[in-house]
């Protein structure tokens, strides 16, 4: 149980499957408690030199025995090669469990939502967890396609 409230206490916690769960960043109990519930990968998009990253993220997950896989994606710039290391990262747990975070899920959503596409989810399936986030504008609206969009600031949760 105690596990249960640290895991559904990480800012933006998100469940998309038995596998796979996303999030804001978690602090070092959080880890321990994602590592206690079956994790074995945890993938960070977030930058390492963010206030609110843990200050040695990778030592934290291995002392913790789950592997850790960083892609830093800067919030003005995803871009594909970020989304092919993260879609090889993806394939790279093979089904087991892998929680997949940044700073506030905001990145985190955004690719995940073109994962799922790229796996054959409808829109709305695929947008489902982006839109409990935000509604991407500017360069994150096109690193998804939403050409309307583009132009358009970042909005908060779709209801």
């Amino acid at each position: 149980m105690r596990v249960a409230k640290l895991i559904d206490a990480i800012f933006n916690f998100r469940r998309l499957d038995a596998s796979v769960t996303t999030s804001g960043q978690p602090s070092e109990e959080q880890i321990g408690a994602l590592a206690d519930a079956g994790v074995t990968t945890v993938i960070n998009l977030g930058l390492h030199d963010h206030e609110r990253a843990l200050p040695d993220e990778a030592a934290s997950v291995a002392a913790a025995g789950m592997r850790y896989v960083h892609i830093p994606v800067p919030f003005d710039a995803p871009d594909e090669n970020h989304y092919r290391e993260f879609t090889d990262a993806m394939l790279a747990t093979q089904g087991e469990p892998v929680h997949v975070h940044c700073i506030m899920n905001m990145r985190v959503t955004a690719f995940v939502y073109r994962w799922l596409q790229d796996r054959g989810a409808s829109e709305t399936e695929a947008r489902r967890l982006m839109d409990s986030v935000w509604q991407p504008g500017g360069p994150w609206a096109a690193f998804i396609g939403d050409v309307e969009r583009i132009d358009q600031p970042h909005l908060g949760p779709k209801n």
